[in-house]
């Protein structure tokens, strides 16, 4: 049984993942299972998850979805080609994902696997290093370097689901076949719905505020949310300030991407040293060259003491799944005999792996004991030990 592989957040999952779940089905077939490898306590923006990974995970069962995998916290919380290089990796460590799916503003397949081949190329490579020392962000270095290679198929870049969606092909390496879902209604972070569809940012934004938002998300959504609770940056700022004011320039320097060859840990700590909130902080610290996403990952890295090493080129450990339905349980029964990695499906079942393995999921425990002091009631620790799959 062939399954197709989807990358995603579910931050809240909404009616805009529905209708790629249901296109991804039309396109390759509705007797497909679909594979979701989802973030967890935190997510690539660098903050708290909206509510715990278990019940997000609920959420996309309940929408469509057959098994969910976590994506491991060193790759969840990097840009977004370590973003992309894990969970694509992890999609082909299952033995049963053989396609890839993902939403994309133009829709353009053809055109974004050019751009992922070109991105790979000695060509590009020499644009960029050319380039990046002109003190703009590796980001729109990496679009204009592109653009003069391909001309304005380049500027698909410009767009946040098309730049993701290279990467995923970057990392699939050809490996997996691809379909581009065109993405409807509401653009990535727009603050208004559009055509019945509604960005994950304004969802957010609406949830945390206590306001309605079911319109948008599927029928048990809000119970699952009410039961589960929501998850707010405010109640851990001044302990992620607290954490950033005793950062050196030398504990800076072992986050990945920290600009240590660039001077950016001295600008670090001069913002951590004078910022009396988060968003002073971002502010403070950001510049032409060194983009907002990027300095909150690097403060989150900070606050959870992560480092470079904690994210191994060679990718996830283990595949833990975080829930699944009747044919989510036929596919795991699948992978057992045909996935390249140890799959997790009880907590106490890591002490039979490696140290590796162990040390990734220790840094996972730490995670998720954090995320719960992002509650109006603060979680007890042990989550990630005590909380066994969700099945539907």
């Amino acid at each position: 049984m062939n399954a197709v592989g989807i990358v995603a957040e579910y931050n809240p999952f909404h009616s805009g993942h529905a209708y790629q779940l249901a296109q991804t089905r039309r396109l390759l077939g509705e007797d497909r299972p679909v594979v979701c490898v989802m973030s967890g306590s935190w997510v690539q923006r660098g903050e708290c998850a909206l509510t715990d990974k278990w019940t997000r995970a609920a959420m996309a069962l309940e929408g469509g979805a057959d098994l969910i995998l976590e994506l491991p916290l060193p790759w969840a919380i990097s840009s977004a080609e370590g973003f992309a290089r894990g969970a694509v990796a992890a999609l082909k460590a299952t033995g049963v994902v053989d396609a890839l799916s993902f939403g994309s503003e133009s829709g353009d397949l053809a055109a974004l696997k050019r751009i992922a081949a070109v991105l790979d190329s000695p060509e590009y490579r020499d644009i960029l290093r050319a380039q990046l020392g002109r003190g703009d962000s590796f980001a729109l270095v990496r679009q204009r370097a592109a653009q003069e290679l391909l001309g304005r198929e380049g500027s698909l870049l410009q767009s946040p689901n098309d730049s993701l969606g290279v990467e995923y092909l970057r990392a699939a390496g050809g490996e997996l076949a691809a379909v581009a879902v065109p993405r409807l209604g509401a653009a990535h972070d727009s603050p208004d719905p559009e055509g019945g569809y509604a960005s994950a940012t304004y969802l957010r934004e609406r949830l945390r505020r206590g306001e309605e938002a079911s319109a948008f998300l599927g029928g048990g959504a809000s119970k699952l949310l009410n039961r589960a609770g929501i998850a707010r940056m405010e109640h851990i700022e001044r302990g992620i300030l607290s954490r950033l004011r005793q950062m050196g320039q030398a504990d800076w320097a072992t986050l990945p991407d920290s600009g240590g060859a660039e001077g950016l840990p001295a600008r670090l700590v001069k913002a951590a040293g004078q910022a009396e909130s988060l968003e002073e902080f971002y502010a403070r610290a950001k510049t032409r060259r060194y983009a907002h996403a990027r300095i909150r990952r690097l403060a989150l890295w900070a606050f959870l003491e992560l480092k470079a090493e904690d994210r191994p080129a060679s990718g996830p450990a283990y595949l833990r799944v975080l829930g699944m339905n009747s044919r989510g349980k036929g596919l795991l029964r699948e992978m057992k005999g045909r996935a390249e990695l140890p799959i997790l499906t009880k907590p106490a079942h890591i002490r039979e792996l490696g140290d590796e393995a162990q040390a990734l999921f220790a840094l996972e425990c730490r995670g998720t004991d954090l995320f719960g002091l992002c509650f109006d009631k603060i979680k007890p620790c042990g989550a990630d030990y005590t909380t066994g799959p969700v099945i539907l």
